[in-house]
C-alpha cells in the first residue's frame, strides 16, 4: 500500500496520519487515514495513542532521552515502527508537513529541499510556538527516512489572494517593503471548510461568508467566492481573538507601558502575550474552554464572555470586508463542540439577521439557523490532515 504520512509537530506533541493513495484514482489520496494518532508529553513523559483504520485503539509509551530535538526524533522513530508494524506492507512515498508560516515567498505547496528550510527557518520568531518544531519535525524525517521526498503545506497560504489594503500596516512603507504585513493563518483549515460549503449552505457559499476557526488557536476569516478577503490574525498568529493563552489583538502601548514601567523585555512580554493571557490569564483556571463552560467561578464566566464577545466584534468587521454576511460557519475544537459558545456569538450578533435553533445547536447539526435566519449557521468539521495529504499528492504529482 502505497501512503502519504502527515505531520503535525508542536512543541510537546506530534500529530500523524497515514492517507493511503487510491490505486485507481492517480494522485487522489484516500477519504480516511490508515492510522491516525499523536505523541504527546515530548519533553516529559511522550506517550503515544493511535486509531487504525478498523476502529483499534492503542496506547503506549515512547522510550526516549535526550534534548527536545532527540525527543522529537525518538518520537518519530516510535511512529515509524509502529506504522510498519501495523501495516507491514505499507510504502511510504512522501511526507507532508503543515508548516504555520510561509511568508511572501511561499503561497502554495513547496517541496522542502534545504534551502527552502533556511528561507522558513527566518519565520520562527514570528511563529515561536510553532515554526521551530515544524522544522524540527522535517529536519528529523530526512535523517531517518532520507529518500521520502517532502512538502510543505503553508497556514498562510490560503489568505494570499487577500486585496493588498487587507494586507497592510499603517507602517512607514520602508518595514512594509521589508515583509511586515498581514499573513493571516489556520489557511489549511478555512480550505478545507471552504471546499466544503456548497454542500452545506448552497449558493451562499459563493457569497459573503466568515468562518470562526476557534480552538486553543482561533481566528476568523472572510470570504467572498469562497477566497480569502480578510482575516484576525496578521503578521503573527498572536493578533485578533483571545485565545487559550494568547492575548490576540492588544494595544501596542500596553507592550511599551510594559517595558517602560515594568522593566519587562522582549522575553518576559513574549510569555506573557503567548503563554500566560488569553482564556488561562483571564479565568485564573484554565486554558480549557470545556472546564470554563463547566465551571460555576464568575472568573470563568467573565473569560468566557469575553471571548465570546471578541468574537462577535471581529464578525461585524469581517461582514464588512467580505461586503454582507450570507454565512457563518463554525470549525475547531471549540467551534465544533461548545453550543453554548455558538450560541452567545449567535445572540451578539443577532442585530445582523443571525437566528440559531437552540434544539439543532445543543446536537452539533451541521446547520443549525432557524427558517427565519438571514445567515446560514453551519457546524463544519475540519480536516487539515487530509488537506496536507491531498496537496502533497499533488505536488509531487502522485
Amino acid at each position: 500500500m502505497k501512503a502519504v504520512l502527515v505531520l503535525n509537530a508542536g512543541s510537546s506533541s506530534l500529530k500523524f496520519a497515514l492517507y493511503p493513495l487510491e490505486a485507481s484514482n492517480s494522485g487522489r489520496v484516500a477519504a480516511a487515514p490508515a492510522v491516525s494518532g499523536q505523541v504527546e508529553g515530548i519533553g516529559a513523559r511522550p506517550e503515544v495513542s493511535f486509531k487504525t483504520a478498523t476502529g483499534e485503539r492503542i496506547q503506549e509509551p515512547v522510550v526516549t532521552g535526550g534534548s527536545q530535538a532527540e525527543q522529537h526524533r525518538d518520537a518519530l522513530e516510535h511512529v515509524f515502527a509502529l506504522l510498519a508494524r501495523h501495516n507491514p506492507t505499507v510504502d511510504i512515498v512522501a511526507a507532508g508537513h503543515r508548516i504555520v508560516h510561509g511568508g511572501e515567498h511561499y503561497s502554495a505547496p513547496t517541496r522542502l529541499e534545504e534551502s527552502v528550510l533556511r528561507t522558513l527557518d527566518a519565520f520562527v520568531p514570528l511563529a515561536p510556538l510553532h515554526q521551530p518544531h515544524n522544522l524540527r519535525a522535517v529536519r528529523a524525517v530526512a535523517g531517518l527516512m532520507p529518500q521520502v521526498p517532502q512538502v510543505g503545506c503553508f497556514d498562510t497560504a490560503f489568505h494570499r489572494t487577500q486585496p493588498a489594503v487587507a494586507q497592510a500596516f499603517a507602517l512607514p512603507r520602508r518595514l512594509s517593503a521589508e515583509g511586515i504585513k498581514r499573513y493571516g493563518f489556520h489557511g489549511l483549515s478555512y480550505d478545507y471548510v471552504a471546499r466544503q460549503l456548497p454542500e452545506v449552505v448552497g449558493e451562499r457559499a459563493r457569497g459573503a461568508v466568515v468562518i470562526a476557526h476557534l480552538g486553543n488557536g482561533a481566528s476568523m476569516c472572510a470570504l467572498r467566492d469562497g477566497r480569502s478577503v480578510a482575516s484576525t490574525m496578521g503578521f503573527t498568529a498572536v493578533e485578533g481573538l483571545m485565545m487559550g493563552t494568547r492575548t490576540g489583538s492588544l494595544d501596542p502601548g500596553v507592550m511599551l507601558y510594559l517595558m517602560e514601567q515594568k522593566g519587562m523585555d522582549a522575553k518576559a512580554l513574549t510569555s506573557l502575550l503567548y503563554k500566560e493571557s488569553g482564556l488561562l490569564g483571564v479565568s485564573g483556571i484554565s486554558q480549557d474552554m470545556r472546564t470554563l463552560l463547566a465551571s460555576d467561578a464568575p472568573e470563568a464566566k467573565e473569560a468566557v464572555d469575553l471571548f465570546c464577545y471578541r468574537i462577535a466584534r471581529e464578525l461585524g468587521s469581517l461582514a464588512a470586508a467580505a461586503g454582507g454576511l450570507d454565512a457563518l460557519v463554525f470549525t475547531g475544537g471549540i467551534g465544533e463542540h461548545a453550543a453554548p459558545v455558538r450560541e452567545k456569538v449567535a445572540a451578539l450578533a443577532a442585530w445582523m439577521g443571525i437566528e440559531v435553533d437552540p434544539a439543532a445547536n445543543a446536537d452539533h447539526a451541521r446547520r443549525i439557523d432557524t427558517a427565519a435566519s438571514r445567515v446560514a449557521v453551519a457546524v463544519v468539521p475540519t480536516n487539515e490532515e487530509r488537506m496536507i495529504a491531498r496537496y502533497t499528492a499533488e505536488t509531487l504529482g502522485l
